[in-house]
């Protein structure tokens, strides 16, 4: 059972996409994910349930949605374009419906990290002079890290499995926007295609399983460290 170059090819881009789409997303999910923990302000209902919406919309409605506001047809897109950075039939396209079908899962994982820390050991490091930025780093940071973890492989992990958003907005063109859910949705669709697609669900497994791993791995030597502070 040896991959062929077309499903390689696939893996390499859905990582290379989901890794983007994680690096990307990671920043503002904390930072929603702070706003929503740490303030109440006007409109706060109505942010989580935009941040919360890809979850109970089907996927591929997001993805005509992201066709409508950044397709060549529409205004947005076509300045885009015009500036080379058109996003749709791009694997740029890709990660832009990764971040946005992940970002719940990272903004959610986050969130509860942070409303699981005592407000009180940030007041008590204020109290003592710290300013906003050094509490954040030096005492918020490290216990919510785990959770930035966990949001982080979880979004890493919804990029790597998403298929109807994509397929939607940036279509299933083989080495530029096909990533391995496309490529195995392709291969279904051979006769006989079956077993080239185990191999790539064997693949995403392989991914799957490792990310998993990995984030266990790095979350226990954080809270080891947390813990002998």
């Amino acid at each position: 059972m040896i991959p062929d170059t077309a499903a390689w090819e696939a893996l390499r881009l859905s990582l290379w996409v989901s890794v983007w789409a994680t690096v990307l997303a990671v920043p503002l999910a904390l930072w929603v994910a702070w706003l929503l923990a740490r303030h109440d302000f006007w409109g706060k209902s109505l942010l989580s349930a935009l941040v919360h919406l890809p979850l109970v919309l089907p996927p591929v409605v997001t993805g005509y949605l992201l066709l409508g506001a950044f397709g060549r047809n529409a205004p947005l897109g076509r300045a885009l374009d015009s500036l080379g950075l058109g996003l749709a039939f791009h694997w740029s396209g890709a990660v832009l419906a990764a971040v946005i079908m992940g970002f719940p899962l990272m903004v959610r994982a986050m969130r509860l990290a942070i409303e699981a820390v005592d407000p009180k050991l940030e007041e008590a490091a204020a109290t003592l002079g710290a300013p906003g930025w050094s509490v954040f780093g030096r005492v918020t940071l490290p216990l919510i890290a785990p959770g930035i973890l966990a949001g982080a492989v979880m979004g890493f992990a919804k990029a790597m499995g998403e298929f109807g958003a994509t397929i939607t907005f940036v279509a299933n063109i083989p080495g530029q926007t096909q990533t391995l859910p496309s490529a195995i949705w392709t291969a279904l669709q051979i006769p006989g295609g079956e077993h080239q697609a185990s191999i790539m669900v064997i693949l995403a497994c392989v991914v799957a399983i490792s990310a998993v791993v990995i984030s266990e791995t790095l979350a226990r030597r954080v809270a080891a460290r947390i813990a002998d502070q």
